[in-house]
């Protein structure tokens, strides 16, 4: 559980937790970039075997105890929960080179963590996942189209500015989808009118920014962020919703802090009656699950004001094709 920290120093540490997810070095691998057929460049991830091995690992699991058979949100709850213990690691997206799909299963932040249970979860429900878990390759392939389609707007890598980098951004292009759905309004939350600008404002903060066209893309979605009606449940409302709110439904924590949309990221959890947040968090510095319930949590840090409440959608059965050969 992340502890309470009062007044202007609560601002200093969500400050300092943006800027050391950016400024943190590259890892260790490399992601590389594909050339297809027809001349176009996509990002393509780069799997090193320890990936492989946690991926496989949970994927057969996962299958054995039956998760394919429950709705999304659920799978995600329970295969969330086997990532507990995992270290908490920023920065691992942002990597040296062209924009590509980075794959990390040993690190995981606030974001990462959601994206990867998510696509986890869908690939585990994809028909015919046992049989493509045997052949490497196209299970790889299949993964990063489904992680893809979470992380970059409109499921295509296209350059550092396509990623989904703010949250409410990230929930707004997957609802538009309808890989989510975003309940907020649903649940009464209000408008959020405050101007999006952080990565604007704080280009030393993100080494893809010292491109100028990059600025340039990163403004005209904080000019779109800003203009629309965000909607989100005030902290002091929480509590009168968490009824509503399902194992697995993805929760954004709304950031106090200036041109900042959403503070954290997490997954929602039932444990015995009360409401808990299942998270990758900076302190503690491994994915766990919040001791206290979501809504004390949210109104114990005066960085987080509220949350935005998302649920994952089930789909039809989805083809096991190679994202390669698509």
């Amino acid at each position: 559980m992340q502890p309470f920290i009062p007044g202007s120093l609560a601002i200093v540490v969500v400050m300092s937790t943006v800027l050391i997810l950016f400024r943190s070095p590259p890892t260790n691998h490399t992601d590389v970039a594909d050339v297809d057929e027809a001349g176009d460049t996509r990002g393509r991830g780069f799997w090193n075997e320890e990936d492989w091995s946690i991926f496989e690992s949970k994927v057969s699991w996962a299958l054995g105890q039956g998760l394919d058979t429950l709705s999304v949100g659920a799978a995600m709850a329970q295969i969330g929960r086997s990532f507990v213990g995992t270290a908490y690691v920023p920065g691992t997206l942002e990597v040296e080179g062209p924009e590509s799909l980075v794959i990390n299963f040993r690190g995981l932040d606030c974001v990462t963590f959601v994206e990867n249970v998510f696509a986890m979860s869908r690939f585990v429900r994809a028909a015919g996942a046992g049989t493509l878990l045997g052949d490497r390759k196209s299970a790889e392939d299949f993964y990063e189209s489904i992680l893809s389609e979470h992380r970059y707007r409109n499921g295509q890598v296209n350059g550092y500015a396509s990623r989904l980098h703010y949250f409410s951004d990230w929930v707004g292009d997957n609802h538009r989808r309808g890989l989510v759905r975003d309940i907020s309004r649903e649940l009464h939350g209000i408008v959020d009118t405050e101007a999006v600008d952080f990565m604007s404002t704080h280009t030393d903060a993100y080494a893809q920014l010292v491109d100028i066209s990059n600025i340039s893309l990163i403004k005209g979605t904080e000019e779109r962020l800003s203009a629309a009606d965000r909607v989100y449940i005030p902290e002091d409302r929480i509590d009168g919703v968490v009824q509503e709110i399902h194992d697995g439904d993805i929760i954004a924590a709304t950031s106090a802090l200036a041109g900042l949309d959403v503070a954290h990221t997490g997954l929602a959890l039932w444990i015995d009656e009360t409401l808990h947040l299942l998270h990758a968090p900076l302190v503690g510095e491994a994915v766990q699950i919040s001791e206290t319930s979501l809504a004390e949590r949210i109104n114990k840090i005066e960085g987080q004001d509220g949350i935005i409440i998302a649920r994952p959608q089930d789909e039809p059965p989805r083809e096991t094709t190679s994202a390669r050969e698509e």
